[in-house]
């Protein structure tokens, strides 16, 4: 079979299953497989395709058919320019969360201190330090797995020569265990409202670590732990900034404002939607 007809094969399953991105997913499944990018799939369709790479590219569509995440079928994601281990033990690193990392380049030093909550996969911090110099950072998670997954992609990007700084990891509840100031403090936590998780896409409600979705009833509880709890843990011109979702940009405002940070501000994302919440050190 050609190059050209796997691709329009996968195509056609994607599509009876219902997959909203089927071109582009039946792309990049036999991207990853092939190593080959879209110039040389469309330059050379007429190229034969082994058994092998065949029999792994419908195994592959079979798992996407089904909703499996594109990123845990084939392992890893595109993060910031940078490539990241991928699997169920944390969130998907996400474009969305692109923005929250180029805010904060705006404004980190390099050498700076920095505390990422509810590291996940580790993309946030590591992106950090891949694009400054000499960040000190602590990735802190309640998830041991997710733990695990952060120190393989840090690992990985220690190999590429992208990475030289320090981390440390702490597996804990927020600042349950953390000690120490930092110059800035950053996280995406869950804020998914409870009620809403059931309406999510299947991809995120059935492959996603519902821990790390869910904000409680209002999708508000972490951002008042953090508020309670950060400028304690900051020096004092240190900053705070989180990624929020769309509609909770007034009521993150009122709860940091309420414990008296400073200079409070929330910014839209590229398609309008709010999407970080910043502040200065009460």
């Amino acid at each position: 079979m050609t190059i050209a007809e796997l691709l329009k094969a996968g195509e056609r399953q994607l599509l009876d299953a219902g997959i909203g991105e089927a071109k582009t997913d039946a792309y990049l499944l036999l991207h990853y497989l092939t190593e080959k990018d879209r110039t040389f799939i469309f330059a050379h369709g007429d190229s034969e395709v082994s058994r092998a790479d065949e029999l792994t590219y419908r195994e592959w569509l079979a798992k996407r058919s089904e909703h499996v995440p594109l990123q845990h079928i084939v392992g890893e994601t595109e993060f910031m320019g940078l490539p990241f281990y991928s699997n169920p033990m944390a969130l998907i690193p996400r474009i969305d969360t692109e923005f929250l990392v180029e805010e904060i380049l705006k404004q980190l030093p390099d050498g700076a201190k920095v505390l990422d909550l509810c590291t996940g996969s580790g993309c946030i911090l590591l992106s950090l330090m891949c694009y400054k110099k000499g960040i000190e950072g602590t990735a802190s998670d309640i998830s041991g797995r997710a733990i695990d997954l952060a120190r393989m992609n840090e690992a990985r990007l220690r190999r590429l020569g992208r990475l030289d700084g320090k981390i440390t990891y702490c597996r804990c509840d927020l600042f349950e265990e953390i000690g120490g100031t930092y110059d800035l403090i950053v996280s995406n936590p869950p804020y998914i409202r409870t009620s809403e998780i059931e309406t999510l896409m299947e991809e995120v409600r059935v492959y996603e670590p519902r821990i790390a979705l869910d904000g409680s009833e209002d999708g508000l509880y972490f951002y008042r732990e953090i508020a309670e709890k950060a400028g304690d843990h900051l020096n004092r011109e240190g900053r705070i900034f989180l990624e929020i979702g769309a509609g909770q940009g007034r009521d993150v405002k009122g709860i940091l404002e309420s414990k008296g940070y400073r200079d409070v501000e929330i910014k839209r994302d590229y398609a309008g939607n709010e999407r970080v919440a910043s502040c200065l050190n009460r």
